[in-house]
């Protein structure tokens, strides 16, 4: 299928994407320093979701199961006791596979760290990815994508996943502070940005740094650790539902300072849609 390499910022924005457009790739390899196995719940959910839109919302039962472990639908591939997998125990994947899922619309597999699929394990997998039934899903973690052999990667959409190294800006940080501070403050702060002539590309540094500190923050209200201070504050002052919200509004505004927009009408716009989204 070919590789994306989208980086830390946008590989969860891709997988939302594709999946409410019902277009998500049924093998994924997710490949990095990053929380591959945090990344590997959160494309489950999505193939699970049952939202009609914003897939994964991370709100319905389907999604908090994956997200807790707890999903019948969705299968751990590992051995903690062996530095290799087994052919056994793949081709005994190879069979549960075609067994129908119990609650979701998908069977996901997935495998949190590829080194332990030698060559042998992955010719096995090989038929499954290529030509399993309709509802199989399959998603490979590794630190790298070559830890897989070429004819399984040619198969998948492959997905970068930064570490900590890629850290939102301080102007990023500042504004999701000032967000849990409410929306009055939020508007003086986005006032005084508008007034400083603040340039396009330190606009979308702002934003496109917002939006990976509420992805994060998603990701904490269902169960991810965090030592990142304002991915925490933002945890705790708002739910799912505001997060979700405010992650697509940062989504939506990246886009916009990409498209050579006013940073005036870029800033007044987001400043109306945020006093909409934390009026209290």
């Amino acid at each position: 299928m070919g590789q994306i390499d989208y980086d830390n910022r946008t590989w969860a924005e891709a997988i939302r994407t594709a999946a409410s457009q019902r277009a998500l790739s049924h093998a994924i390899i997710l490949a990095g320093s990053g929380d591959t196995e945090a990344a590997a719940r959160y494309a489950a959910a999505a193939h699970l979701c049952r939202a009609e839109s914003g897939r994964p919302c991370l709100t319905c039962s389907q999604c908090r199961k994956v997200m807790e472990d707890i999903h019948p639908d969705v299968v751990w591939v590992r051995d903690t006791e062996r530095k290799e997998l087994a052919v056994k125990d793949i081709r005994q994947v190879r069979r549960d596979v075609y067994i129908r899922p119990n609650e979701g619309e998908r069977k996901v597999c997935i495998f949190p760290d590829c080194r332990q699929l030698n060559p042998q394990d992955q010719n096995v997998l090989l038929k499954i990815v290529e030509e399993g039934p309709a509802y199989a899903a399959f998603i490979f973690c590794a630190p790298t994508a070559h830890s897989l052999l070429p004819t399984i990667r040619s198969r998948c959409v492959e997905m970068h996943v930064a570490g900590g190294e890629e850290a939102a800006s301080e102007s990023a940080d500042k504004l999701c502070r000032i967000l849990t501070e409410g929306s009055e403050t939020v508007l003086q702060h986005l006032i005084s940005l508008e007034s400083s002539r603040l340039k396009r590309e330190e606009l979308l540094e702002t934003v496109d740094g917002a939006w990976f500190l509420t992805a994060e923050a998603l990701l904490v209200n269902s169960g991810k650790p965090t030592d990142n201070e304002t991915v925490s504050l933002l945890a705790r002052s708002f739910d799912i539902s505001v997060l979700n919200r405010l992650n697509g509004l940062f989504a939506y505004y990246r886009g916009q300072c990409r498209y050579n927009v006013n940073v005036g009408m870029v800033l007044g716009a987001m400043a109306a849609d945020l006093r909409h989204i934390l009026r209290r």
